[in-house]
């Protein structure tokens, strides 16, 4: 395959990966993985994902990207000051989207009125920014749903990222013209079934893929790291699960995904 893929979600300053980020990205690079967008969960991880964007710009020119966000377990320490401050951070080079942000009503680490004002929060700053949302999203559709509609004529454009929602919450992304991220959910037996028999309905200029590392290693990979640890190398083993549930060309998604990450980011 000579397409080169494009990571859209990478929690690089994860711990796991503390040890060993430089073997990580020459290993993304030689599986034709040429790009990165690293995720910012809070505040703190938004400056380190900034950080590793500075500290590897020169050895791996072009490739490392990264989004200002508050996670939406996060939302309980969202005040005046984490806008502030993500409002600075979003100025930097690097940032090329707002988020992760959304809401999370299968876990609640935060209580869920926390959780809607620091969404709404976010989706006022991306569209002060014009730049795009990168969005989470578990077991709370309705609402999710219900507040875009109300912001969707403000902000760019958005990510629903590591969709594993159902056909009407699909639908409903896809009428608000969100984008669809993928993530090795797809690759899983059990968990990705529904996945794979609706991924062939996200047209393909607002289909984008990602392996949300160090989370979600694709359940199809032979030899199952050793780690058990994901990493943006992975990538091509997304690729192909959707490849052969939407039944189309590897090359040809490789490349319309890519294309659709570039515009989307703006990389």
């Amino acid at each position: 395959m000579n397409e080169l893929l494009i990571d859209i979600g990478v929690n690089l300053s994860n711990n796991r990966f503390k040890d060993d980020v430089e073997e990580v990205l020459k290993h993304a690079q030689e599986q034709g993985v040429t790009k990165l967008v690293l995720t910012g969960t809070t505040v703190l991880e938004t400056m380190a994902v900034i950080d590793l964007c500075e500290r590897f710009e020169h050895q791996f020119p072009d490739m490392l990207y990264a989004t200002a966000g508050v996670h939406p377990h996060h939302a309980n320490e969202y005040n005046n000051q984490t806008l502030k401050s993500l409002s600075e951070l979003a100025e930097h080079k690097s940032i090329v989207a707002i988020g992760e942000t959304g809401l999370d009503f299968n876990r609640n680490f935060s209580s869920e009125s926390d959780q809607i004002l620091a969404f709404e929060s976010q989706l006022e700053l991306a569209a002060n920014k014009q730049l795009p949302l990168f969005m989470h999203e578990r077991e709370a559709a309705k609402k999710q749903l219900e507040i875009l509609r109300e912001y969707r004529d403000h902000f760019t454009q958005g990510v629903i990222h590591c969709f594993t929602g159902n056909r009407e919450t699909l639908f409903g992304y896809l009428d608000l013209d969100l984008h669809i991220g993928i993530t090795g959910w797809i690759c899983d037996p059990k968990r990705g079934r529904e996945l794979r028999t609706l991924v062939s309905n996200i047209p393909l200029d607002r289909l984008m893929i990602e392996t949300d590392a160090p989370y979600l290693l694709p359940k199809n990979i032979p030899e199952l790291a050793k780690k058990r640890r994901n990493e943006p190398a992975f990538l091509p083993w997304v690729l192909h699960e959707i490849a052969n549930s939407r039944e189309e060309s590897v090359v040809t998604l490789a490349r319309e995904t890519s294309k659709t990450a570039k515009g989307f980011f703006n990389l």
